[in-house]
């Protein structure tokens, strides 16, 4: 099994959710996070002192799948959270050992 880490812009979210629930992840977790990249931030001006937010919003959505769909999840979810522009995000793949459903004791890709 597979863990896809989405890091996305918070407007992208409804995109990426309805992208994979057409592909069949129907289960997710998102977060609310901050973050900087190559975005380094922005400046604001507030009360005549200007602040450096070097962290910004984003959202990160979490899914497990079968190894055999990670590939097809992480084209989905680049393709809805892509706009071609500096802070798009990221994602990041990871190997998932076992998986354990509570409300069942079903595990491996059965919990899943």
């Amino acid at each position: 099994m597979k863990k896809i880490e989405c890091i996305v812009r918070p407007g992208k979210l409804e995109e990426v959710k309805e992208a994979l629930n057409q592909y069949g992840v129907h289960g997710m977790t998102v977060m609310q996070v901050m973050g900087c990249g190559l975005q380094k931030g922005r400046k604001e001006v507030y009360r005549g002192t200007e602040l450096n937010i070097n962290l910004l919003p984003k959202v990160k959505v979490e899914v497990v799948v079968r190894d055999g769909d990670a590939a097809g999840v992480v084209a989905l979810v680049r393709k809805a959270a892509m706009t071609g522009a500096i802070g798009d995000g990221k994602i990041f793949i990871s190997s998932v050992e076992d998986a354990v459903r509570i409300r069942t004791g079903e595990t491996g890709e059965d919990a899943v």
